[in-house]
């Protein structure tokens, strides 16, 4: 275990080297820097709440250097605070690390550091500054002039609340600066640094960065999901193209060949990010069009299918790849035919396809009537793209409370349903749907019933009639904080409806792999993959998104790919498949929940925030026309303008270098 030789962390002065500790404060309760690189010792750390120094020979001035030349590197410009004091802070640095005394001496150093850190705009700059004077200010002598040091080993790590939350670690706030700055162009170019699927992103992320964003405390959080929106359509809207074989770039040596199993957004994201490197990719799928979930499960008026196709095969036959429509693993394939073939390498990418049963008495799949949420979707999606005939007619219960279920609630309604009720267990609080999907569905007249519960189906001559159903109550809060509920003895009673939907999740389909494929799975019927790295239980194998997961987001699915990308790319060079420095930094951030506690003391100035424009309520029952509409080029500068550039920078420097490889370097 790393142990503390002095600092400076949330204020608070350690000197283990005297044994004393200001305030009678304790140890500082981080934890993992002796897991952060084994067998290489961690000597410094510096982030935005103070620094720590593990090794008394370590040169601090050659650390706070690194971490103000990024600082430096980072900046926007906009303010003098951060524009000249990082700059100079880092040029005084450098002469102190190259063993010569600094002009204007330590107190020059104090001063500039104090401004940065109480007068710049933005986190960045506010941040940047606090260490460096806690340092200055408790640690004076660790800054005279001594041996000269290099640059020194370890890693430097910009971040933010946004962008930690992001499973894919999407900048954030650097696309939100180009748009802040009229250059739509320059902030898509920063979202397809990660995946493909910029404007499908833009429509239906659900927005774990939002949820992180220092303005939710305030008047509300950045509208960070219709900014990346908006930036990924105006930049289309100038028709540069942005899935050209001119960005290709290979970083193999050799010509490798590489099969993609699914074309949702893991698949798409892995093949965009190895084709991009000079990969050979073919994509291969059950369907006939790219997507995979996103496209039969999300409607239009949520996500216009012209978009996705665009992003997803557009990009992949774009960059060179190839598309293999009607192919099943399990099927028409097993992974020994894919080896057989000349496939270096396999990316498992099928995803969750398969809907779940109520369980409840007299429940009966072939039922005329009843659907499960994915299958009603499917429907949906043929009948409104591609013309199949079928029809909603009176009224339809729905059974959930997450996006599937608004999904087909809105959707039945569209169809004509006479009326659409809304069956769930908890409470509207309760339900795990976006919140704007919740209200949408209330405004286009979807009936809630909340704290009921479906207890058997009622059918007759084969086709549903009606469900019985319960009330639930909730019950006392229990050691964590929660709430779970309970049947109301007696207070069965029925629903009468002609269709039932079934939206209470989704499954791996379990016949997608055999015994004979060597891939380990998991008792859900999951592909067990290595969460850093995606390595399956068989070499050359990968997999990642809801075969992995089970049923979750598209940004987590796209996560995993590009993720998967990286190991492939590894794997190919002949190297096994490693955590990146990055990998390491983000897992020492969450495990130490760094990001948790806001360790700037300046007010935020209220800024409101822009409401999304979207179809009035009359207009949109009856047609599958996008419901949500694009910010103007003004409301989307006045909510960039809200930002408050959150960025902070994570420093950890050790005795050797960090293992890096030279694909993985691409990713960086």
């Amino acid at each position: 275990m790393e142990t503390l030789v002095y600092g400076v962390w949330d204020g608070k002065v350690y000197d283990l080297r005297k044994q004393s500790v200001s305030d009678d404060a304790t140890i500082p309760g981080l934890t993992g820097f002796e897991a952060f690189a084994p067998g290489n010792p961690v000597k410094v750390f510096v982030a935005d709440r103070g620094f720590m120094v593990f090794d008394e020979q370590a040169n601090l001035a050659g650390a706070f250097w690194q971490y103000l030349a990024r600082a430096a590197d980072e900046s926007c410009g906009k303010c003098t605070p951060c524009r000249v004091g990082t700059v100079e802070l880092r040029d005084q640095l450098d002469v102190l690390r190259r063993g010569e005394a600094p002009a204007g001496g330590l107190h020059n150093l104090r001063m500039l550091a104090h401004l940065l850190a109480t007068t710049s705009l933005c986190g960045l700059g506010q941040s940047s500054g606090r260490a460096l004077l806690d340092a200055l200010t408790h640690f004076p002598s660790e800054f005279t002039p001594k041996t000269p040091v290099g640059e020194q080993n370890g890693v430097i790590y910009t971040t933010a609340p946004c962008i930690e939350a992001c499973p894919s670690r999407l900048d954030v706030p650097r696309y939100i600066d180009g748009i802040r700055a009229g250059r739509n162009t320059q902030a898509m170019e920063v979202i397809l640094e990660k995946y493909p699927m910029a404007a499908s992103c833009g429509r239906v992320c659900v927005r774990f960065c939002e949820s992180a964003c220092r303005r939710q405390d305030a008047e509300g959080a950045l509208a960070i999901k219709m900014l990346k929106r908006f930036a990924s359509d105006k930049a289309y809207d100038t028709g540069k193209p942005f899935f050209g074989k001119e960005r290709v770039t290979p970083v193999l040596p050799t010509k490798k060949k590489v099969a993609v199993v699914g074309a949702g957004p893991a698949g798409v994201t892995c093949a965009y990010q190895l084709l991009k490197r000079g990969v050979d990719v073919d994509v291969i799928d059950m369907q006939h069009k790219a997507g995979g979930m996103a496209s039969v499960g999300i409607p239009s008026y949520r996500l216009p299918k012209d978009v996705l196709k665009a992003e997803t095969e557009g990009a992949i036959v774009g960059l060179g790849g190839q598309m293999v429509y009607g192919k099943k693993l399990g099927t028409d394939f097993a992974l020994d035919d894919l080896f057989a073939q000349g496939y270096d390498s396999v990316f498992l990418g099928y995803g969750a396809s398969r809907g779940t049963l109520l369980g409840v008495v007299d429940e009966d799949p072939s039922l005329k009537g009843y659907f499960s949420g994915i299958d009603f979707l499917k429907a949906v999606h043929d009948r409104v793209e591609d013309g199949v005939p079928f029809e909603v007619k009176g009224e339809v219960i729905v059974v959930g409370g997450g996006n599937v279920a608004m999904d087909c609630v809105r959707s039945a309604l569209r169809l004509g349903a006479k009326k659409v009720h809304l069956v769930y267990r908890r409470t509207v609080a309760d339900m795990p749907a976006d919140h704007e999907e919740i209200e949408a569905s209330e405004k286009e007249g979807v009936v809630f019933h909340c704290l009921t519960n479906p207890s058997r189906l009622i059918s007759d001559n084969g086709k549903v009639v009606g469900v019985e159903v319960v009330d639930m109550r909730q019950t006392e809060v229990d050691a964590r904080g929660r709430r779970s509920v309970e049947a109301v003895e007696g207070s069965e009673h029925r629903l009468n409806c002609d269709v039932v939907i079934a939206a209470i999740g989704q499954q791996v389909d379990r016949a997608t792999l055999v015994d004979a494929d060597g891939i380990e799975t998991d008792r859900w019927g999951c592909v067990v993959a290595d969460k850093d790295t995606m390595v399956t239980s068989r070499p050359g194998v990968f997999a990642g998104g809801d075969c992995v997961l089970g049923p979750q987001t598209l940004i987590q699915a796209m996560a995993h790919g590009e993720r998967a990308a990286i190991s492939i790319l590894q794997h190919l060079q002949g190297q096994q498949p490693s955590v990146l420095p990055e990998q390491r930094m983000q897992q020492l951030i969450a495990a130490n929940k760094l990001l948790n506690n806001e360790c700037l003391q300046r007010d935020v100035m209220p800024k409101g925030r822009q409401p999304v424009p979207e179809q009035e309520v009359e207009d949109r029952i009856g047609n599958f026309t996008e419901v949500e509409l694009a910010l103007t080029q003004r409301d989307a500068y006045l909510e960039a303008e809200r930002c408050l550039r959150c960025y902070r920078h994570y420093l950890v420097v050790t005795e050797n270098p960090l293992a890096e490889t030279a694909c993985a370097v691409e990713f960086a």
